[in-house]
């Protein structure tokens, strides 16, 4: 029924297993990371809108011209749901260009949506949730793929339907957002997971 109603084709295919996945899927520490200092958690629960300031990872000079500015954010999440940290690009926006957000993960994803009020995010947690519920449901049964829990399969699809980079303009050091939008870390997993979010500024 999911698949029907995606209209996707489903093909067989070859699977090659990965070395050191776990650790990339929990958010440790890479060759990449750019830790700053005092991360915090950008969670948000049922009827809550928050947002941390907390300080952005360090700043990399990228490209030859040295006209690409590169961070990485961490956030902290607790399970699923909708996580924004619109505050904590602001600081990162100078000038004028475009802001190209990337997470670094295959289970989670990125949105734009209002951040007015709280119960669009609920509903769109729970229509996903509906969309792709846990394999132990009869509906999934045709999951081959059920060595790292219940929730994580239908969090792969969850991530290959949605964003997984946004694109935002900036003009005069200010995000063109619209009134009621906010930037969102979509988190698809039940466990807490540190997540890793790559901002370029071109």
């Amino acid at each position: 029924m999911l698949l029907e109603s995606l209209g996707f084709l489903t093909q067989r295919a070859s699977i090659v297993p990965r070395p050191g996945r776990a650790g990339a899927e929990t958010g440790s520490t890479s060759r990449f990371h750019l830790k700053g200092p005092n991360p915090r958690a950008c969670w948000l629960s049922a009827g809550t809108k928050a947002s941390a300031p907390g300080t952005p990872g360090r700043s990399a000079r990228l490209g030859a011209g040295g006209n690409s500015l590169a961070s990485i954010l961490r956030i902290e999440t607790k399970g699923p749901g909708l996580y924004e940290f619109t505050d904590r690009l602001a600081p990162l926006a100078t000038g004028d260009g475009v802001m190209t957000l990337f997470v670094r993960h295959t289970s989670c994803s990125l949105l734009v949506q209002e951040n007015a009020d709280p119960s669009v995010q609920r509903d769109l947690h729970a229509f996903f949730q509906r969309l792709a519920p846990h394999t132990n449901d009869p509906s999934m049964h045709w999951v081959t793929h059920r060595s790292e829990g219940p929730d994580d399969m239908p969090a792969h699809i969850k991530s290959a339907v949605l964003p997984v980079s946004l694109s935002i303009p900036v003009q005069s050091g200010r995000l063109m957002l619209g009134t009621w939008q906010g930037v969102y870390l979509f988190e698809h997993r039940d466990r807490p997971h540190s997540r890793q979010i790559a901002v370029a500024l071109t």
